[in-house]
């Protein structure tokens, strides 16, 4: 066979992802095949590899040559995962990590140092502001919270040891935007970082790093993978910044597994599709929500009386499938309606082709003191939906249950 026959049957090779559209980066991007010819991506379950000659262990291990040395932080398997969630993104570079938590902390203790401040959106989720607040400022980080669609409140928090800017957009759960473009100048111009948390819209549907985002951070334990399988977690940006974090996994070792990584890999291949589904499917309840009594209030950007619907339309190219609502009453209230729910998944995840309902203040925002979740705006009322792909009509059947037993 030659050359460029074995090239076209072993290898898939993007030069540069900007030939393709992301819907072909979903299936393609980072892929190597081997000399067994495998069309879907291999597992390399393997902790170690073998050298040829103990030269060339020692040439990899000193970094004067290229290749596998140990799978904590050279693996194929999570290289090709890692290859294609920065094609998707638009980066140099990704980093993969052992959870979505696990990524910002890496983020923090790779880049930040004593002494450095960190601007942070005030809505983002509850073991974020549990980071920053009880652990990173432990090693000397100390972090101020601002008002996500404030631009003049993102300046004013600004110091001379701000390092890094640190947003959800859209917000967990409240579906408030920050515009991306307009805090990346105001980071920039003070030399600081911008990250941004994508998991709620993924490459899909929202790419920071076109918008002067510096680096985005997935959980992609929610739509990346989509069913709800595996944890983990990934960091994409420049080359120059990735490799302060892959020097620190690489000593600290909070890797993401090779099995994990093949069943994100499989989750990239259907997630344009899966998030086109989950935006559409999403819009209906919502705008369905609207109109039901009892129902307080719903958050969701693709309504368009949501305050930043405009903004939403110019960063997004569609909603995402994750909305909060309100009903009339405090706690009781919305146990009751969850606790009615018969189809729909009471859980803390999300990102699931099931759908999924939770309680914010008792669950994933739970670990906030009172002073912060009302900050946050995470009233006992309040009740996060993440529409999954079932039918449409089947999913308001089973809300209408939660409703009636408002009612009742």
């Amino acid at each position: 066979m030659s050359q460029s026959s074995y090239e076209r049957a072993h290898r898939i090779q993007f030069e540069t992802s900007d030939a393709y559209d992301i819907d072909t980066l979903s299936v393609r991007a980072g892929q190597s095949r081997t000399a067994e010819g495998e069309h879907s991506d291999a597992i390399f379950a393997t902790s170690s590899f073998v050298f040829s000659s103990a030269r060339e262990a020692a040439a990899r291990f000193g970094g004067d040559e290229e290749g596998n040395i140990y799978s904590r932080f050279t693996n194929p398997t999570v290289q090709a995962f890692e290859e294609r969630i920065a094609a998707l993104e638009g980066g140099e570079r990704a980093v993969a990590t052992a959870s979505g938590m696990a990524a910002i902390l890496n983020l923090g203790l790779a880049l930040l140092k004593q002494g450095d401040h960190v601007v942070c959106s005030r809505s983002v989720f509850g073991s974020t502001v549990s980071l920053f607040t009880k652990y990173l400022s432990r090693a000397g980080i100390q972090t101020t919270f601002v008002d996500p669609t404030d631009l003049a409140a993102w300046e004013a928090a600004v110091t001379p040891s701000t390092r890094l800017f640190f947003m959800e957009t859209p917000s967990n759960p409240l579906a408030e935007l920050t515009d991306i473009s307009a805090v990346a100048d105001i980071a920039h111009a003070h030399d600081a970082w911008l990250a941004v948390d994508n998991c709620f819209l993924t490459p899909a549907l929202q790419r920071p790093l076109l918008m002067g985002a510096d680096i985005v951070m997935h959980s992609a334990t929610k739509y990346l993978d989509g069913q709800g399988r595996c944890i983990g977690g990934v960091l994409v940006g420049r080359d120059k910044e990735m490799e302060e974090v892959f020097g620190l996994i690489r000593t600290g070792g909070s890797c993401m597994s090779p099995f994990n990584a093949w069943v994100f890999l499989k989750g990239l291949e259907t997630l344009p599709l899966r998030m086109r589904a989950h935006s559409e499917s999403a819009l209906q309840i919502a705008t369905w929500l609207q109109q039901q009594p009892g129902i307080r209030k719903v958050y969701y950007s693709g309504l368009t009386d949501h305050p930043q619907h405009a903004l939403a339309c110019k960063q997004q190219s569609a909603f995402g499938g994750v909305l909060a609502f309100e009903v009339d009453g405090e706690r009781e209230e919305a146990w009751r309606f969850i606790d009615a729910t018969q189809m729909v998944s009471i859980t803390g995840n999300l990102g699931d082709v099931k759908s999924t309902i939770t309680h914010p203040a008792t669950t994933t925002h739970g670990r906030m003191s009172a002073e912060e979740r009302d900050a946050a705006g995470i009233r006992e009322g309040l009740i996060r939906f993440s529409v999954g792909l079932e039918s449409v009509d089947d999913i308001k059947a089973d809300l209408q249950r939660g409703l009636d037993a408002l009612s009742a």
